[in-house]
């Protein structure tokens, strides 16, 4: 049959500019499951390839910078956006194209996740660092990332035996143009950590959970693209970083291990039943 004249209004839509994960665990793959998730509508972008199992990447595919632009000129020529992610971007050249695409539409959210760099050269790492700082912070409104990553990305040549404390890290992601950050990860006594959302002039928000004993794949993408997909239905910042920090959690909580590697975390586990297996389901953050 034929869609009928009167459809249901689309979900808001957001893009995220990533690589794309073929184990499934972190890049596009966990973008697209969170922001389903959630209730929007993904818009993929493959910025470059991994190969990688649910433990680590091995090697990148680059991809043309002008065909990661094409990709997604093309969809914003066709749907309304509401709010992108950008995650890991390949190379200098990528980084630069999309830092003059994500200019034409500066009205809107844009959520910049820092994550592991380790399948880079020490060469590239250093470039692509400074390109991130220059072309795509100053268009960034949150940034997120663990408390290790930011340090190493925010003070590429700092060696520290601690990372600095959230406030030194907002301080300098401030200086490059963040609005705001969002740290992850940071340890605190009694086996917790807690994450922290912080403005230039305060911490908005800080959140405290129970650390797990164990190695996820994905866990930060996870956090980032629901931030993105919260900021896409129209979320207040705090409010946003507050659903997507417990859906986090419980992604987290019930995580699987679909091979030898890392644990990947469960972006549908609302979708799980009860205990008994009596069919009762648990509502997705953000959409009680």
């Amino acid at each position: 049959m034929p869609p009928s004249s009167e459809a249901p209004e689309s979900p808001p839509a957001v893009m995220f500019l990533n690589a794309a994960d073929p184990s499934g665990a972190a890049g596009l793959s966990a973008d697209q499951a969170v922001c389903a998730a959630v209730g929007c509508h993904a818009l993929p972008v493959t910025t470059s390839i991994w190969v990688c199992d649910t433990a680590e990447v091995f090697d990148i595919v680059e991809i043309d910078a002008d065909s990661v632009v094409e990709q997604a000129r093309a969809v914003l020529q066709d749907v309304e956006l509401a709010a992108w992610k950008v995650g890991f971007l390949g190379n200098v050249e990528v980084v630069s194209a999309v830092a003059e695409l994500l200019a034409d539409y500066a009205q809107l959210p844009l959520v910049t996740y820092v994550g592991n760099l380790q399948a880079l050269e020490e060469s590239q790492v250093e470039e692509y660092i400074k390109a991130m700082q220059e072309l795509v912070l100053p268009q960034t409104r949150v940034l997120c990332g663990n408390v290790t990553a930011l340090s190493q990305f925010l003070f590429p040549e700092v060696e520290r035996e601690q990372p600095p404390t959230p406030d030194v890290l907002m301080q300098q992601a401030q200086s490059m143009g963040v609005q705001y950050l969002l740290v992850s990860g940071v340890l605190v006594p009694e086996n917790h950590v807690e994450n922290v959302l912080l403005s230039p002039r305060r911490q908005l928000l800080r959140e405290r959970f129970e650390m797990f004993d164990a190695g996820f794949s994905g866990a930060g993408d996870t956090l980032s693209a629901a931030v993105a997909s919260l900021l896409g239905t129209g979320a207040k910042l705090d409010q946003a970083v507050h659903e997507a920090l417990e859906f986090l959690d419980q992604s987290l909580d019930f995580a699987y291990r679909p091979g030898m590697g890392n644990l990947v975390p469960d972006r549908f586990f609302w979708a799980q039943t009860g205990p008994e297996g009596e069919g009762d389901s648990i509502s997705p953050v953000g959409l009680q």
